[in-house]
């Protein structure tokens, strides 16, 4: 626009195109549009947990891990991505929000019945994982639903064959591993490509109400049992080593008396002997030896009396308190005896 406020391009034409020029640009703008959507469509990514199933005109080819890729174009070649590292859940007997919650028990699927003809409700979970892309894709047409059946199919079969006391009690860990043998057998069996880690029930029990009711009885009157039998063996394990050990201190006390008792005889023995053998060589001195001994022994304690056998009255003389006087006091040696004038004439000590 000029100062006169004009548009020094008004009025004027533009440059005409050669012939075929709007053919080029086109051409050019479509070759650029379709390397776009050729560059776009030849990269593609795997996330984490994820692998991928590469087709070329429909047929399985390849698996890609996690990271970058490039592809020909579609439709030379497409990618199907699973989350092939991810462990995965199914519920048997009832649904589960994504946010953890129980949304509401299935109870077709749930009851089932056991081998002595009594109603049972199991809820179980399943948890498995893709072990090989190729057969989750294409030997099954729905995998879920496959294995929801299969898993429902294994559990029913193994409780069938159990007894519902059994079931609701102690059966509840062998009938898992069962279940598990079954429904591993059954994905090798059809090659679904799907690996089992585990399955866990949550709850085997009979239907609500008094039948409920009577089977916890049952199961309270069993745990009491087992408790009882837990004391018992915990007593039993106390009591006996310590009736082992009184015993072995009884045995060992008896065994040092019978010993000690052994010995005091084979010594009284080797003492009569000796003295036997000098009595045997000396019959005289060794009586005499014996009975000084003796009256040694007895003497300090006996009481001795002095009598007159002239007289007819008896003559107390307390030689004992004498001597037990005369010891208290420490007398002269002379004074230990009554001299020998002292006894009377004609007298018996006894």
């Amino acid at each position: 626009m000029n100062e006169n406020g004009n548009n020094p391009m008004r009025g004027r034409k533009l440059p005409e195109l050669k012939p075929g020029m709007y053919r080029k640009i086109g051409m050019g703008v479509a070759a650029a549009i379709v390397l776009i959507f050729l560059g776009s469509s030849s990269f593609y990514t795997v996330q984490e947990q994820e692998r991928a199933a590469l087709l070329t005109f429909g047929k399985y080819t390849n698996e890609t891990s996690a990271g970058l890729h490039f592809k020909w174009p579609y439709p030379i070649q497409q990618v199907i991505t699973v989350p092939a590292e991810l462990t995965q859940r199914i519920h048997i007997g009832y649904r589960q929000e994504a946010d953890g919650s129980v949304a509401v028990e299935d109870e077709d699927e749930a009851m089932m019945i056991t081998g002595d003809e009594n109603i049972v409700s199991a809820d179980a979970v399943v948890q498995w994982k893709i072990s090989n892309i190729r057969d989750y894709l294409y030997n099954i047409d729905d995998p879920d639903k496959f294995l929801r059946n299969s898993a429902s199919s294994s559990i029913r079969a193994v409780i069938g064959a159990e007894k519902l006391d059994y079931a609701i009690t102690d059966g509840k860990t062998v009938i898992q591993d069962k279940v598990r043998v079954l429904l591993v057998d059954l994905q090798k069996k059809y090659n679904t490509g799907i690996q089992i880690i585990d399955i866990k029930f949550q709850d085997i029990e009979p239907p609500s109400g008094q039948v409920e009711e009577a089977f916890r009885e049952v199961t309270n009157a069993r745990e009491e049992k087992n408790t009882k039998i837990n004391n018992a063996k915990k007593y039993e394990n106390d009591i006996i080593p310590k009736a082992r050990g009184e015993a072995q201190a009884l045995l060992e006390n008896a065994e040092g008396e019978k010993k000690s008792r052994i010995l005091n005889a084979q010594g009284d023995v080797a003492q009569f002997n000796a003295i036997f053998a000098e009595y045997s060589n000396n019959k005289s001195v060794t009586e005499s030896r014996l009975i000084l001994e003796t009256l040694e022994t007895i003497m300090p304690n006996a009481k001795i009396f002095i009598t007159n056998s002239n007289s007819d009255t008896v003559n107390y003389l307390p030689l004992n308190e004498l001597m037990r006087s005369a010891s208290d006091s420490s007398p002269a040696p002379s004074a230990a005896a009554p001299p020998a004038s002292a006894a009377p004439q004609g007298g018996d000590a006894q």
